[in-house]
C-alpha cells in the first residue's frame, strides 16, 4: 500500500468528483438522493434520542412496529406522509420542506 502523503489531501467536493462523477451525472445525482434520504434518517434517530424515545415506543406512538422505524433509519424508501407521521404524532414537531430549483 503506498503512504499518503500529506500534500495527497483532496477536497470533498473533488473526492465525489473522482468517486460518483462530476455534478449533474447520473451517478453522482444518485449519490445526493440517497444522502439526502440518509440525512432524513439521522435526523429521526437524534430526535428519538434528544426525547429518550426507543423504536418501539416511537412506533407505539405511530401505531407501527418496532421493526418498521428501524426500517425507516435509511429513509429512502419513506412516503411523505408516513414521515409527516413520524414527525408530527411520534415527535411532536413539524415538518418543513425546501425545493431549490
Amino acid at each position: 500500500m503506498k503512504a499518503k502523503k500529506k500534500n495527497d489531501i483532496v477536497n470533498w467536493d473533488d473526492h465525489l468528483d473522482r468517486k460518483y462523477g462530476k455534478k449533474g451525472t447520473p451517478s453522482r445525482e444518485k449519490y445526493a438522493e440517497e444522502f439526502e434520504a440518509f440525512k432524513i434518517g439521522v435526523l429521526i434517530q437524534e430526535a428519538r434520542k434528544k426525547q429518550h424515545l426507543t423504536q418501539e415506543e416511537l412506533a407505539l406512538r405511530i401505531g407501527t412496529t418496532k421493526n418498521y422505524i428501524s426500517r425507516k433509519n435509511d429513509a429512502s424508501d419513506i412516503r411523505l406522509t408516513t414521515l409527516m407521521r413520524i414527525i408530527r404524532e411520534g415527535l411532536g414537531g413539524s415538518l418543513t420542506l425546501k425545493f431549490n430549483v
